[in-house]
């Protein structure tokens, strides 16, 4: 099937109301399709998500690591026993895959894995939150086998430059710093301190990557040059992560450097680009839903930090804009709550595809609102 022609027969397929902009619907119906999708197969991982009219895919460790975060940090607020009963069959399922080095799997389940420092990161923010929940043995004993691979084959600068994925470009990966943020988890949650100074050090080389706009260098799955939305973020993500367990407020500056330039860059109707240049600059005319999910928890994580009123606002506007193109009357269970990778849907991140991690950050964003909200 051309391009065109999918694109005109599969992106109808997915059809949200732009007018409904209830934030309680939109994010029951998130965390309700996370829960589809991790029934939707045969193991207790979460599938990747799907393409449009079609079934759901396999399992993804690296997603299915931080959505068990996710699910333990929302049973803490609802006390919801089926979140934390998920939360633990997802970090026991991904404890029973991992590799004897401690690593995790790079893309999705297969018989044939390869080591992923990224994903091995994403996996430790799950297994560090429901060991602070419930001191989960299994979890526990994971968790320390994947921190101590990573620190091993840690550079002396803090990077990490064996051990990426063979699914993404190795010479462009500061983004792994939300990695870092993973093993800083896991290091307060097991009391290691090492695992903690070894993810600060990563944290340090990726504000060595900074421009003084807030950019990063070498921080793209696929063009350093314009990287995605989607790895600034997680730039941002585990900076302030890192800084906010560590007490280190030039790592929480750092992402707030890039977070103040995206309030300045985001259009009146939440619009960020899913792309940007060196000078923060659009490179696309399109939006990376992802990213702006993902920008949107950054801005209310540091308005919780710092009662800056810019954060909610800029966080509500974004979030507006993320409800808008979130289908969530669709007749399809498959789609029906699920987030789409960009907008618009046929653009070139996550194409025609719900992705399992879009729908995770969205839900993530839209708590915090609620939350906030009182």
């Amino acid at each position: 099937m051309g391009r065109r022609r999918e694109r005109l027969e599969l992106a109808p397929l997915y059809d949200p109301d732009p007018a409904d902009l209830d934030i309680g619907r939109h994010f029951e119906e998130a965390v309700s399709w996370l829960k589809r999708a991790q029934d939707a197969g045969d193991d207790r991982g979460v599938s990747y998500g799907l393409r449009f009219g079609e079934d759901f895919d396999l399992s993804y460790p690296e997603t299915t690591g931080y959505i068990c975060q996710t699910f333990v940090e929302l049973e803490e607020w609802s006390h919801d026993r089926d979140l934390l009963d998920r939360a633990t069959e997802m970090a026991h399922w991904e404890a029973d895959i991992q590799l004897p080095n401690g690593a995790v799997m790079g893309g999705k389940f297969n018989r044939e894995p390869t080591p992923a420092v990224f994903n091995t990161g994403m996996v430790l923010l799950g297994w560090g939150a429901l060991i602070r929940r419930t001191a989960d043995e299994r979890s526990t004993a994971a968790a320390r086998r994947a921190s101590q691979w990573l620190v091993d084959i840690q550079q002396a600068d803090g990077s990490w430059t064996d051990g990426n994925s063979r699914f993404a470009r190795s010479d462009a990966t500061v983004y792994n710093v939300k990695a870092a943020w993973g093993l800083c988890e896991a290091g307060v949650a097991l009391d290691e301190p090492h695992f903690v100074e070894a993810a600060v050090r990563n944290a340090e080389f990726a504000l060595s990557r900074q421009e003084t706009n807030g950019w990063f260098r070498d921080c793209c799955l696929y063009d350093p040059t314009a990287p995605l939305l989607h790895t600034l973020a997680y730039s941002m993500q585990g900076l302030l992560g890192i800084g906010r367990l560590t007490g280190r407020s030039d790592l929480v500056e750092g992402a707030a450097r890039l977070a103040d330039a995206q309030i300045r860059l985001m259009g009146p109707d939440g619009f960020l680009p899913g792309r940007q240049r060196r000078d923060l600059s659009a490179a696309v005319d399109w939006c990376c839903l992802t990213g702006a999910a993902q920008t949107s928890i950054v801005w209310a994580d540091l308005y919780a930090m710092t009662g800056e009123d810019k954060y909610r606002a800029a966080a509500h506007v974004v979030n507006r804009y993320l409800m808008a193109r979130h289908d969530v009357r669709n007749a399809d269970e498959r789609i029906r709550g699920g987030l789409a990778g960009s907008w618009p849907v046929w653009e070139n991140y996550g194409r025609l595809q719900i992705l399992n991690w879009a729908t995770k950050f969205l839900a993530d964003a839209l708590h915090r609102e609620i939350r906030a909200s009182g």
